[in-house]
């Protein structure tokens, strides 16, 4: 389960105001400012609905402990996997370097 301030964090990081996360998740705007500013915990169901929406915008929560402690990054969407992949490749092909 993510918490308020994880929350917060991925709504910025994917450029959702709480009315456009409101919007995706179903919930209401009341229950996501209260969960965000730690003024009240909402049910677990609740908690997965917004985590799940955010994450289908973009957001990937990190588990306390996998990389020193909770946090959110962006993954990579399809189109960026594509420019990745074809920049990756504009080198040629790969070989052995005659370089001492």
């Amino acid at each position: 389960m993510i918490t308020g301030s994880q929350c917060r964090a991925a709504r910025a990081l994917v450029e959702y105001s709480r009315e456009r996360l409101a919007k995706a998740s179903g919930i209401d705007i009341e229950t996501i400012a209260s969960f965000e500013r730690k003024l009240a915990r909402p049910d677990d169901r609740v908690i997965a609905v917004l985590q799940a929406s955010l994450e289908t915008a973009g957001a990937v929560f990190l588990p306390d402990g996998e990389h020193g402690g909770i946090g959110i990054r962006l993954k990579f969407n399809r189109s960026e996997t594509r420019r990745i992949a074809t920049l990756e490749g504009e080198g040629g092909i790969v070989a052995q370097d005659d370089v001492p």
